[in-house]
């Protein structure tokens, strides 16, 4: 390991140099006493703030790389962005002891299997109040401090001195070196981030059967996570964590002959929205096929979500060559009067909205209302969520399904009635093409779009696909930030 080597020996002449010699190790052992006498002082910890904890050496802050929520996900170094993933908020243990929680994944910073060795992993995990979680805050100069573990006695430190992004964190004998010394940053007490990252973020760390177009997420009461997304019978995956995910079979392993005349036989069908309400799931996806405007939207409801369980209620709404909309890619909104609004559409003249029956998630009425449009532009994918004052329109600008040439990125609108008019940040109406972006392509990342919301306990959760360099349509997952004026932001 490549540790800084100890300051070298200086070898002093004898006589009355070696006397001098000697009184200056009488001096130096007289202060040591002093010092050794002295309890070490403890920074003051406020427990209801976040803070980031930033290395005197490397000057980078303990990040949880990728995003993961899970347990065991290592912890390691990266540059100071202030993002949720590099929050930690103090948990006081008692006796001078504190746990630190991540807030991002409601983990503690953990030192792996119990581990008393130099350079153990360092780790999160679930909340034990284990000795391994738990840290005395030691000061050392100039406004930092160190960290040392309880189980182990040793201080946590950046391994072999590193400077780069990624480098892992670690335990180690307590030397009082730069790489163990930390400055707190206080950032507030609600932990959530208001200030946009200076570029789109990556999509957090997803791992399974990540394989996902159009993808819906909803959290179940039992705090597991359903995933709908489009394909033939309507394909299914869960989680227990939204970090992995695994197939769960299809909604409609039967097959789907109720929307054979829209999909030109097949089973093929698309862009699912459900939603969990008096009891029951509510499946609303579309059928059609690429390009046509004969489309349709229907309904399926199930106690459970499971593969198999889901009962047809029927057609919804229904669109042909000729209409001035296309019924596909629905979203349920439910209103602050408890009123259900279905938006929809693409193309054509853009995102509609028709207003539904509580008592049988059926369409009630006849009219249809226009929310959103490009002048026949590309625009579909609407996801409308209610958030404090504002109904917040999402949609999906440009094109999907070419692969790593798609085209898509995630606007969004809000307006204060959730029957629109939305504007953008800049005023500009989304009936009129407005639309403020939040994420786009970059790098291997290409088309994100199709998104989905949800409002998960550790905070605003955007799921979406994108495409790889290959093509192949994945799972993206990011949070989002809302700044001081209310719009929110990826990260």
């Amino acid at each position: 390991m490549n540790r800084l080597p100890s300051p070298p020996v200086r070898h002093v002449r004898r006589g009355v140099g070696a006397a001098f010699a000697a009184a200056v190790v009488v001096l130096l052992a007289l202060c040591q006493s002093i010092v050794a006498a002295s309890p070490a002082a403890a920074a003051v910890i406020d427990t209801g703030a976040s803070y980031v904890l930033v290395n005197r050496h490397s000057g980078k802050a303990i990040d949880v790389p990728d995003l993961p929520t899970g347990d065991g996900a290592p912890i390691a170094q990266r540059t100071r962005n202030d993002g949720v993933r590099q929050r930690w908020q103090f948990v006081d243990s008692g006796g001078g002891y504190y746990r630190l929680r991540s807030r991002h994944s409601g983990k503690m910073l953990d030192i792996a299997s119990r581990s008393t060795a130099d350079g153990a992993n360092v780790t999160q995990w679930t909340d034990n109040n284990g000795t391994n979680q738990q840290f005395r805050v030691l000061d050392s100069d100039a406004g930092h401090i160190r960290l040392i573990n309880r189980n182990s006695g040793k201080a946590l430190e950046i391994w072999e001195w590193s400077t780069a992004d990624g480098a892992r964190l670690s335990q180690y004998a307590d030397t009082g070196g730069a790489n163990q010394q930390w400055n707190l940053v206080k950032l507030g007490g609600s932990g959530d981030p208001t200030t946009p990252p200076p570029a789109y973020p990556g999509p957090g760390y997803v791992t399974g059967d990540i394989g996902v177009h159009d993808p819906e997420v909803t959290k179940t009461p039992g705090g597991t996570y359903l995933l709908a997304h489009t394909g033939d019978n309507i394909s299914l995956k869960t989680s227990t964590d939204r970090t992995t995910w695994r197939n769960a079979g299809s909604a409609f392993p039967g097959g789907v002959p109720w929307a054979h005349p829209y999909t030109g036989g097949g089973n093929h069908v698309w862009a699912p929205d459900i939603t969990y309400v008096n009891g029951r799931y509510h499946l609303y996806y579309s059928a059609s096929s690429f390009g046509s405007q004969h489309s349709a939207i229907f309904l399926a409801t199930s106690a459970t979500g499971a593969s198999g369980s889901w009962t047809h209620q029927g057609l919804v709404v229904e669109s042909r060559t000729g209409d001035t909309f296309n019924a596909i890619d629905p979203s349920l909104t439910i209103d602050a009067q408890g009123r259900w609004w279905l938006t929809f559409g693409s193309f054509w003249s853009g995102i509609k909205q028709i207003q539904l029956d509580p008592a049988t998630g059926r369409r009630t009425g006849s009219t249809l209302t226009s929310v959103a449009g490009r002048g026949g532009g590309a625009i579909e994918a609407p996801t409308l969520i209610s958030r404090g004052a504002y109904y917040y329109l999402f949609v999906s600008f440009d094109y999907c399904c070419r692969g790593a040439s798609s085209t898509y990125r995630i606007m969004v609108g809000r307006s204060t009635s959730v029957n629109g008019p939305f504007t953008d940040r800049n005023g500009v109406a989304m009936n009129s093409g407005g639309g403020t972006e939040i994420l786009a392509g970059r790098g291997s990342v290409h088309g994100p779009g199709h998104q989905t919301y949800l409002d998960d306990s550790d905070g605003s959760i955007l799921f979406y696909h994108y495409y790889a360099d290959n093509g192949t349509p994945l799972l993206g997952v990011n949070k989002l930030g809302w700044d001081s004026a209310g719009w929110p932001f990826a990260y």
